[in-house]
């Protein structure tokens, strides 16, 4: 590379500045690392010390907010602390290295200084952990610690886990945090903390002793909803000791905040109904155009989601590190891309295209080699594609083994978020709109496209359609593969919400049905309506009973009299056609 500083000055200049940088940078970090000497000689003086002495200097540690303190007061606990007596008797905290030598023994780091514990060469000295003297740690001592951690957390880059810290101090009511919550008002700038801290804050002025103080606190958390404290506050309006007010406070407290969790469940039932509707939407779409469209009872329909949740799996092992099979005793080996990130993460939106395209094939194959030859024999079209479900799933069993497989979720859907006390997860969200999507989708092809017109006009009369030049095999063909298109897209979602295994469908056929024929056998309407109306009376008598057995029960027992009285479901599908 040759000499640097043996070019022209500026060139020297350049790369003297460039030295400097570095050399400061690496102090920098240098500091970053080791922490402030005076945190350190606390930390070592919290192990050495006992009594009142070391208690005062475990709480001072919490106002540091240092990783470092973090990190040792975890480590004591669990035993992972020791002590070092030098030859001129002072004891010395240390922690050993992760490494070992061949003899299983590491460097000790001095927990004072950050540097390595040496003989008088300099040399690090090395022990195994039975050569040295454990920090030991009684309950009393744990108790302190976790307090201590507890108060350093208030001051997490995380403003979730700053919440939980800040509640937890809040339901301890120890009047000795309130100074350290109210130091924090004015530092945080996150709201969802502000409104924990002013909820822990109320908390712990339930234990003053002045009445007005207690009622302006009972008052402060029926303004802030808060539901977590609703215990302590009932426990409040029922002290008949307490000062008449103050009960008076938290009984209007105790109301204000039930009235909100009435609310607070409403909104939840809701949207967990309709995301619940939205799943069984999306399981039924596909059935709806063959079963509801087509006349065709296919008992394979789940096998066929389950094929879509297979896609997932191995399109997602492709992205990784690829996917090892033994089909009917022969090894495949299928290479993956070994992706990671954001990359990987997106595995799941392009396994959809082809979990749709694997299906569709399928269903193709279903309906040239068995559906075509059994139309308007539904009985024998039931015992047929159920026989076929049954080599389906001996098949996935024979392919991907009799346990379920596992297939992860992207990290895109596996979080949620909260709104007004209302939790809104990702992969429910996404399910409804994906179930939209899909609807969308359908009534376009059904109604803006050549091809829906030709899948409507043999739906309608087949007779007809045929005399008028459709070609209605390519039809029905076409037809049954889109409807099993859309059961390998449910099948890709199911993959994200449950487990992927070979009776994956059955699991949901059921379910299936009873969606289409209460909406209206035909009724691509219906079979929405009637998705979202199952989910979210389902949902509301969960809620209601608090028995999820039952509320499917009733569910079912309520469709079963309702079909009674209507048999053609909610919308009937009216036709022209004169086949019988």
């Amino acid at each position: 590379m040759g000499n640097p500083f043996a070019a022209g000055p500026a060139s020297r200049i350049a790369w003297s500045w460039l030295v400097s940088i570095v050399f400061l940078v690496t102090i920098q970090l240098g500091y970053a690392e080791d922490e402030k000497p005076e945190t350190r000689q606390a930390l070592a003086s919290a192990i050495t010390s006992t009594g009142d002495e070391q208690a005062r200097i475990i709480d001072g540690l919490a106002e540091t907010g240092s990783p470092l303190v973090r990190q040792i007061l975890v480590s004591w606990p669990r035993g992972e602390i020791f002590l070092y007596t030098d030859p001129a008797g002072t004891i010395i905290p240390v922690t050993l290295d992760a490494d070992q030598d061949g003899a299983g023994k590491a460097k000790a780091k001095r927990i004072d200084t950050g540097v390595w514990l040496t003989d008088a060469a300099g040399q690090p000295l090395t022990f195994t952990s039975q050569e040295l003297k454990l920090a030991e740690t009684d309950s009393k001592l744990r108790k302190l610690i976790r307090n201590t951690l507890d108060l350093l957390t208030l001051a997490d880059p995380q403003p979730a886990n700053r919440v939980s810290a800040v509640m937890k101090l809040g339901l301890a009511q120890k009047p000795a945090n309130l100074a350290v919550l109210e130091a924090r008002v004015d530092k945080e700038k996150d709201k969802k903390v502000q409104k924990a801290l002013a909820e822990a804050i109320a908390l712990i002025q339930l234990k003053n002793t002045d009445p007005k103080i207690q009622a302006a606190a009972v008052s402060k958390l029926a303004d802030l909803h808060s539901i977590s404290s609703l215990d302590i506050v009932k426990g409040v309006a029922a002290d008949k000791t307490a000062d008449p007010a103050v009960t008076a406070a938290a009984t209007a407290a105790v109301k204000s905040i039930n009235g909100y969790i009435q609310v607070v469940n409403f909104f939840g039932t809701i949207f967990r109904g309709i995301s619940l509707g939205s799943i069984l939407l999306v399981v039924a779409l596909g059935l709806a155009i063959t079963f509801g469209l087509m006349g065709v009872i296919n008992m394979a329909h789940g096998e066929i989601m389950a094929i879509g949740a297979y896609t997932v799996y191995v399109v997602e092992n492709v992205f990784g590190r690829g996917l090892d099979l033994s089909p009917f005793g022969m090894r495949i080996s299928i290479p993956g891309l070994n992706a990671t990130g954001a990359f990987y993460e997106s595995y799941f939106l392009f396994s959809l295209p082809i979990a749709f395209l694997v299906a569709a094939v399928v269903g193709i194959l279903l309906e040239r080699g068995v559906i075509q030859f059994l139309y308007k024999r539904p009985l024998e079209s039931l015992l047929a594609t159920w026989g076929v479900s049954q080599v389906l799933q001996q098949l996935y069993r024979l392919i991907f083994g009799a346990a379920n497989v596992q297939v992860n979720s992207p990290r895109w859907l596996s979080g949620n978020f909260t709104f007004s006390d209302v939790i809104f997860g990702y992969n429910r969200l996404f399910v409804i709109a994906f179930a939209a999507l899909i609807v969308f989708g359908t009534w376009l092809l059904l109604t803006k496209t050549p091809l829906g017109l030709l899948i409507r006009a043999v739906m309608q009369n087949r007779s007809m359609a045929s005399c008028m030049g459709v070609r209605t095999e390519r039809v029905n063909m076409l037809t049954f593969g889109f409807g099993s298109g859309l059961a390998g897209l449910a099948g890709a979602f199911l993959s994200q919400i449950g487990n992927v295994g070979p009776s994956l469908g059955q699991n949901y056929i059921v379910d299936c049905f009873m969606t289409v024929v209460l909406g209206g056998v035909g009724s691509i309407f219906g079979t929405v309506c009637s998705a979202i109306g199952i989910g979210v009376v389902d949902q509301s008598l969960q809620q209601i009973l608090l028995n999820p057995v039952m509320g499917k029960i009733i569910v079912l027992a309520a469709i079963i009299l309702f079909l009674q009285w209507r048999p053609a479901g909610i919308f009937v599908t009216k036709s022209r056609s004169l086949e019988g």
